[in-house]
């Protein structure tokens, strides 16, 4: 795992040199087929060093983190036509690529609430220094007080875990059980706001309209999955006292992703409109872990790793079209299709990803999700069948409004995709959907 770090921190001085803007993002690729080939053990932690190690869920995360981060360079071509401060936007990514790969990959509680604080860090220089508006300050203020104030009490509760047990690593937390509800919420909170849950998540969609393309596919393909990677490893400290109370956050998530859902349909800005269908998802991704069944752990990781790939893509598209057309309204982004005709196929695929079509990962997340939280309560039916068909209603509700209806006429000045365009949203959905041929790798581990 050590040789890993070694090549990240090896690739920073690389930021500082001219004309290497792709290089950077070559040897990311490099570095992510040669992780691909880790040989790791299905059943427990394997590649352990010092301070780190890496099992099944580690490994999926911090590939998709590797992942995202190549494309996320690749989606920002037009800071390199600009020259804006590029090399400091290369430093910055890579940075970013470090916290994310020691966040998945420490065994140490503590060290996994420094890097998963730290990540905060360059995601936020991100927004400020890349993004669009003037309330670029805002929705950065909103992202860091909304992430601090609630992780502040979880490390207490590390230190406090540290007092009891004289233990921090993650891997011996099955021996034991702790049963101190102010324990159990300060440290299942921080994580439930990254997640985001509905009622702490106000500071996503701010974030997602204020941040420039990398930010958005940043935020929505591997930031959202810290918290839920962290509730899959803190939950077996939990296990009694988890059965008392994940009810609520069971209900809250059921009842915030069907209103979630519903203020879908009122949104006129794309990337609002998919940062909060990612918020009515990663509501599901919750239940599911929050039922500690094996079908949700397992759909919560897949569902994790699908809906990285997919929101990702789709915030990609959301930024082809705004390079064009230098807005992100519905009311102006119309008509497309008689523009960009290959570019509606690609809306089409990453939409039906989005509303769990086969053949996309999304889909055996969400019938594995689906399984642990009727197997969990037959009355959620009611709820889950509203979310997943309003999934489907605001995904055919953004595709029609932007590749249909009747187009501005100022629309003639722009060019059709490039090949850099395409060639980025073909590596977000083939392994989106060809990993669904492995899924036995997902779902058969024990």
């Amino acid at each position: 795992m050590m040789k890993f770090l070694f090549m990240m921190i090896f690739l920073i001085p690389l930021c500082f040199f001219n004309n290497m803007f792709w290089m950077v993002q070559m040897m990311m690729m490099v570095m992510m087929f040669m992780f691909m080939n880790l040989s790791i053990s299905l059943m427990n932690f394997s590649n352990l060093s010092y301070m780190m190690g890496c099992d099944l869920i580690s490994y999926g995360l911090i590939l998709l983190s590797m992942w995202i981060c190549m494309l996320m360079i690749m989606a920002s071509e037009n800071l390199k036509k600009s020259k804006f401060y590029i090399n400091f936007f290369l430093l910055n990514i890579i940075i970013l690529l470090i916290m994310l790969y020691l966040t998945f990959s420490v065994v140490n509680l503590f060290m996994f609430y420094l890097f998963f604080e730290g990540s905060l860090i360059p995601t936020l220089m991100l927004i400020i220094g890349w993004g669009y508006q003037p309330e670029r300050i805002q929705a950065g203020m909103y992202l860091l007080f909304y992430t601090l104030f609630a992780s502040l009490p979880m490390l207490m509760g590390i230190f406090f875990i540290f007092n009891n047990l004289n233990c921090l690593i993650m891997y011996y937390y099955k021996f034991f059980d702790m049963e101190f509800y102010l324990l159990y919420i300060s440290m299942i909170t921080a994580f439930l706001v990254k997640m985001p849950m509905y009622f702490v998540h106000l500071w996503l969609p701010k974030a997602h309209v204020e941040a420039p393309v990398s930010g958005s596919m940043i935020l929505a393909g591997i930031m959202l999955k810290l918290g839920g990677y962290g509730l899959l490893r803190i939950l077996i400290l939990f296990q009694k006292i988890g059965l008392t109370f994940n009810f609520i956050w069971v209900i809250i998530s059921l009842i915030g992703g069907f209103y979630i859902s519903l203020n879908c349909f009122c949104q006129t800005d794309m990337k609002s409109l998919i940062a909060y269908s990612s918020v009515a998802h990663m509501s599901l991704v919750i239940c599911g872990i929050m039922t500690m069944n094996y079908w949700g752990y397992l759909g919560s990781y897949i569902m994790m790793i699908g809906h990285g790939l997919c929101s990702s893509g789709m915030f990609c598209l959301a930024n082809i079209n705004y390079e064009r057309l230098h807005s992100r309204s519905l009311y102006i982004n119309k008509g497309m299709m008689n523009f960009m005709p290959s570019m509606s196929l690609w809306w089409f695929l990453m939409m039906s990803s989005n509303m769990a079509a086969p053949p996309s990962m999304n889909l055996m997340g969400e019938i594995s999700l689906i399984n642990s939280i009727v197997s969990w309560s037959n009355l959620t039916m009611i709820t889950l069948i509203m979310i997943s068909f309003f999934s489907a209603g605001y995904s055919l509700y953004l595709y029609s409004y932007t590749q249909h209806g009747k187009y501005n006429m100022s629309i003639y000045s722009f060019y059709t995709g490039i090949s850099r365009e395409y060639l980025m949203l073909l590596l977000h959905w083939l392994p989106l959907n060809l990993l669904i041929l492995k899924i036995d790798f997902f779902m058969i581990w024990f």
